[in-house]
């Protein structure tokens, strides 16, 4: 009965709002609900209804929003009621998060606008030299050239020989079969991959990947559809020291990471002594 009286009272006040004119958001003539002194407006409850939704729709969205809203009180004023000595600690931690997120946000504020020197390309390779240990790969890496042409495809005597050799006339042969014939024509040799990746896109089972890279030069197969051709130019083993050129990346964010921890500490340190010559800061000693 209760929540037959709830919805009614929904459809009235809601239904009003579309013939009339919505009186002024914060007015107590927009008042939907009270509750314990706290008040809730019809133009919030319109805000959270999608537009172009059926009526009942609108109404169930509407009371579900409500009923929430209202319980949400009423469990706040028990909590603060009964809550007793624990208030003061709940005061602290939010006085505690309050400032520690004003401090976080003005401290990324300072790094924006102070740290915006580019850091150079010797400085990036410095970093790397020196902290190579955290640059171990975890996977392998591959520079090279995959292939993946249908099979009734023109010439493929031509792309075997073609495929297997860097010469830039055999490469731009490639190229321009690929244009036309290749499925897949992905070139690599200037950049590392991950050999996971590429494995995906073959019909063949390696389960020994270090052997078979030092094995493998050129991979060929083919299923019933299409013939994959793959060219290792070079490779890198899990364990070893991730190439320059992959790390890139990572040694960037870390450099600034790194910056951004020195400018903190800095920032923090100069506020601090400032603050001691000024003397804002005073210091009381327990004298008997």
């Amino acid at each position: 009965m209760m929540r037959c009286a709830a919805t009614f009272f929904l459809i009235t006040s809601l239904g009003f709002l579309s013939a009339c004119r919505p009186a002024k958001t914060g007015s107590d003539e927009d008042v939907l609900v009270k509750v314990h002194g706290n008040s809730l407006y019809r133009n919030d409850v319109e805000k959270i209804i999608p537009k172009n939704i059926s009526t009942s729709d609108s109404l169930l969205i509407a009371e579900n929003y409500v009923k929430k809203w209202i319980k949400d009180i009423l469990v706040f004023d028990v909590a603060q009621q009964n809550i007793g000595k624990e208030e003061a600690d709940i005061n602290r931690l939010v006085e505690d998060y309050r400032r520690s997120l004003l401090r976080h946000r003005y401290l990324e504020y300072m790094i924006r606008s102070r740290l915006t020197a580019e850091i150079r390309e010797d400085e990036k390779m410095s970093y790397y030299e020196i902290n190579t240990e955290k640059f171990i790969l975890d996977k392998y890496l591959i520079k090279g050239l995959f292939l993946k042409i249908p099979i009734e495809a023109p010439e493929l005597q031509n792309v075997r020989k073609w495929y297997k050799s860097q010469d830039p006339k055999e490469l731009e042969s490639i190229e321009k079969y690929s244009i036309k014939n290749a499925s897949v024509y992905d070139y690599f040799y200037d950049r590392w991959v991950d050999f996971d990746e590429v494995l995906d896109k073959i019909p063949i089972d390696v389960s020994d990947k270090s052997r078979y890279l030092q094995s493998n030069k050129t991979v060929e197969t083919k299923d019933s559809t299409f013939c994959y051709f793959l060219n290792i130019s070079e490779y890198q083993l899990p364990g070893n020291a991730a190439p320059y050129e992959y790390a890139d990346a990572q040694i960037l964010e870390l450099i600034i990471n790194k910056r951004k921890m020195d400018f903190q500490n800095t920032f923090e340190e100069e506020l601090y002594q400032d603050a001691i010559r000024k003397g804002e800061v005073n210091f009381f000693t327990n004298q008997k």
